[in-house]
């Protein structure tokens, strides 16, 4: 989650957004891309389309501890809530039986007005409306067995967002959980009921300045950029954190993803290096498919009318760009998803193309050969990305690919 910022009134003008997001997928006389990218021809551009979209919606509380004592009301949403929010997905897992498992940031954007937000990993289920329900199965995170080392915000060790800022997570194959997170960063390693069972684990030689930890020591990578993304190897042995922000002294346009070796229990150095499209821009989730395939999600700061960039990169490690960088190609573009069906309803009927026009575009999975869940964190209350002045929903699109997503 973004650190809560003033609201002003924003109106998604929805055919200049879409026409001048859908020029970023036009291909010039050369063949390449609008965007700089050129196209790959095993998957072109006019081959993606949207396959469903689901809606969780905004005011979806859980269970029945108040929380938001620490922020103001925005976008007409009272405060504080009479139980915990059901928003700010960072994370989801796609269940073998189609539900979703998806992981809540620290709440409210800081570590001083989320004491009251429980960490928590919540199951969403679809009745075949297209709303989605919390369903049992969940869990919230908590340290009973003294895992941490300094002290908690809760004298019964359940964990808030003034603990921890988790952006990330997988399931391991032995069922229990890692997560990735900001603060630190660290990764925390639960049980299957989000019970820690080690301590947190640091990333040596760097630390942010939320870190608890950090003493006197000088912060080398900035507030609410640590672990955003992470993914996990095929067999489950490694997992690739990947920083949302560059590491003091690095290029602004490189990101660190590092390859932590959760059988040996240590760091096996740097994976490689993410090069974003532009300094201002920042990762969102990052996602494995085999050895050297990943999706990654990268997007702009803007909502609304000032959401320029949102896309969905297929990242090849065993490939070099020009920079010598891995090699990335556009797979969607989030700003004009095609909407040859009408699946969006009145939100693509005047364009074809429905737009994903939202500040923190934070999970990506995999749900098929060629098919992708993709899902906003809508920073509730604050985010208002689909129409001014009201809290945005949860939503989760459905996009089907040209391009084969299957492990090689």
């Amino acid at each position: 989650m973004t650190t809560p910022h003033p609201r002003r009134a924003l109106v998604v003008p929805a055919v200049p957004v879409v026409l001048a997001a859908a020029a970023v997928l036009t291909l010039t006389s050369s063949g390449a891309a609008a965007d700089g990218h050129a196209p790959d021809p095993a998957f072109p551009a006019q081959s993606t389309r949207l396959v469903d979209r689901q809606v969780l919606p905004a005011a979806t509380f859980g269970e029945p501890v108040p929380s938001g004592a620490g922020i103001e009301s925005a976008n007409g949403v009272p405060v504080p809530f009479p139980a915990q929010p059901v928003q700010g997905f960072s994370g989801n897992l796609v269940q073998p039986d189609g539900s979703y498992l998806v992981l809540s940031d620290n709440g409210y954007g800081t570590k001083a007005n989320s004491a009251d937000f429980l960490l928590a990993v919540h199951r969403l289920v679809d009745p075949g409306t297209g709303t989605l329900q919390v369903a049992p199965g969940g869990f919230t995170l908590s340290d009973p067995f003294g895992e941490v080392p300094w002290p908690l915000t809760r004298a019964d060790r359940r964990l808030t967002g003034a603990d921890f800022d988790p952006e990330s997570f997988r399931q391991a194959p032995d069922g229990t959980f890692w997560f990735g997170e900001e603060f630190g960063p660290y990764l925390l390693h639960t049980d299957a009921a989000g019970r820690l069972i080690q301590a947190p684990v640091p990333l040596p030689g760097v630390q942010s300045p939320d870190n608890p930890e950090l003493g006197t020591a000088t912060p080398n990578l900035a507030s609410s950029k640590g672990f955003e993304g992470m993914a996990q190897s095929t067999d489950g042995r490694y997992l690739f954190p990947l920083l949302e922000g560059p590491v003091a002294g690095d290029d602004r346009q490189d990101l660190r993803a590092l390859r932590y070796d959760t059988v040996e229990g240590r760091y096996r150095g740097e994976a490689f290096t993410y090069r974003l499209e532009s300094p201002g821009n920042a990762i969102g989730d990052l996602t494995q498919l085999d050895d050297h395939r990943f999706l990654v999600l990268e997007r702009d700061g803007g909502q609304g009318p000032t959401a320029v960039f949102k896309a969905v990169f297929l990242l090849d490690t065993s490939l070099t760009d020009a920079t010598g960088h891995p090699r990335k190609t556009q797979l969607v573009n989030l700003m004009a998803v095609p909407d040859p069906d009408g699946v969006a309803g009145e939100l693509s009927e005047d364009s074809g193309f429905v737009t994903f026009p939202f500040t923190t575009i934070e999970s990506v999975d995999v749900v098929g050969e060629h098919r992708i869940v993709v899902g906003n964190d809508n920073n509730f209350p604050f985010s208002a990305g689909r129409t001014p002045g009201v809290a945005e929903d949860d939503e989760f699109l459905t996009i089907e690919v040209q391009a084969d997503l299957s492990p090689r």
